[in-house]
């Protein structure tokens, strides 16, 4: 399972959970593997600058790094429906909430 988390910084577990999805500035990649965190890396957005089609720029990027969910404040209407397309579980958490706070909801949620 591999888990993506839309980050202020890149300070891994560490770190908050950016206030927007599409333009936030780095993304941290969580793999889980047995419900343990076996790796973690943060990305650049490619799409973070960009006025219009961010959504789908970030979750082509994230759907072709093998990403099964995603947790954020919250997703825009056609960044929802492009996750749902492509298999990936959308996970709505607090702001403020720190990356470590965030993975452990979506491994309670998943079940």
């Amino acid at each position: 399972m591999k888990i993506a988390i839309p980050t202020k910084g890149d300070k891994g577990l560490e770190d908050s959970v950016s206030d927007v999805f599409g333009r936030s500035e780095r993304f941290t990649i969580l793999e889980i593997a047995d419900g343990s965190i076996v790796n973690v890396e943060v990305v650049e957005n490619p799409a973070a600058s960009y006025k219009h089609g961010a959504g789908p720029i970030v979750v082509k990027m994230l759907s072709d790094m093998g990403v099964t969910a995603v947790a954020a404040r919250e997703f825009g209407l056609g960044v929802s429906t492009l996750l749902e397309q492509n298999q990936i579980k959308k996970f709505n958490v607090e702001a403020n909430t720190t990356v470590k706070e965030a993975v452990q909801k979506v491994l309670r949620e998943f079940g």
